[in-house]
């Protein structure tokens, strides 16, 4: 059911940020705004389930963001920094006459999340936009600041992070090249077709990988990220912007946490109460990384329960 209710619930949206994205846009604009933000390598699909069940109490707004599927696509690879992927989503509900909303993220819209939500809280990083976010969640995207640390000093997070190394290099260009994101997801992360999926939706992840321009889209993310990511074994200095204080998150926030993720250490939720007082955490044992789809009735039962 899900697949078609989203497929007829598209629509473009042109935003002040200079680019379009395909926008699926489930119910009540009367009711409390949800914007979901997907992760790599997908799309707005990944939500799906959360999407149509929370669309009967929300107002669901989920994009592909800029780099995937039909969504502008700029070549530049400084087109992709977080203060720009951070505007879109403002310049998303802008367009959509939103001004205060709940922002959720998963994998790499987690990270963005994190932005929105630091730069959208009362008193927020951006002045503009400060007030404007009211709750954060969050599922299996690590706290920037933690993220940035244990990469220096958690051997197997580095480890499980060398992937992002080969995203960056021209030889991740030359595998897009020859066959597609589908042959460097085989070669970097050992990519299989995943057993909870259902076929229609693989089919569409698929599709979504077949654009080479889209590929180069989502790996220039990675590219354009400030994330130091030490090869395994170096002595290397850590940057000087985790050297400073980190403004603390004081929404309430729910962290859904996926504890078998490959990519992602259990110890990225370790101490994270003191960057964020106000937070949830929802452990999700027996599930990869892709909690939303793997887990759904999981994080759909922690968000209805924090948002009551």
């Amino acid at each position: 059911m899900e697949y078609f209710v989203l497929q007829s619930s598209l629509r473009r949206v042109y935003l002040s940020t200079g680019v379009e994205l395909d926008v699926c846009v489930l119910g009540n604009p009367d009711n409390p705004a949800i914007i979901f933000l997907h992760g790599f390598p997908e799309s707005h699909r990944t939500w799906r389930h959360q999407l149509v069940t929370l669309s009967r109490h929300y107002y669901c707004i989920a994009p592909d963001q800029r780099g995937y599927r039909g969504s502008s696509k700029p070549a530049q690879v400084d087109a992709y920094s977080a203060d720009k992927l951070t505007a879109d989503v403002f310049a998303l509900a802008d367009a959509l006459d939103v001004v205060n909303f709940i922002v959720a993220g998963h994998d790499w819209g987690g990270a963005i999340a994190w932005s929105v939500a630091l730069n959208g809280q009362p008193g927020g990083l951006k002045r503009q936009w400060a007030g404007r976010v009211t709750r954060a969640m969050i599922a299996n995207a690590p706290h920037p600041h933690i993220y940035q640390k244990i990469l220096f000093n958690d051997p197997s997070q580095r480890a499980a992070a060398q992937y992002i190394r080969l995203f960056r290099s021209a030889e991740s260009d030359a595998l897009v090249a020859q066959g597609g994101l589908l042959a460097l997801l085989e070669q970097a992360l050992n990519w299989q077709r995943p057993e909870v999926m259902e076929s229609d939706e693989y089919d569409e992840l698929l599709a979504g990988w077949t654009d080479r321009a889209a590929a180069t889209g989502m790996l220039n993310w990675y590219r354009a990220s400030n994330m130091v990511v030490p090869a395994v074994g170096e002595e290397a200095a850590e940057p000087e912007w985790l050297k400073a204080d980190f403004p603390k998150l004081t929404i309430p926030t729910l962290l859904i946490w996926a504890m078998d993720d490959k990519a992602l250490a259990p110890s990225n939720i370790e101490g994270i109460g003191a960057l964020v007082p106000d937070i949830q955490i929802e452990r999700v044992y027996g599930c990869g990384h892709f909690v939303t789809w793997e887990k759904p009735d999981a994080v759909i039962a922690a968000m209805e329960k924090f948002l009551t």
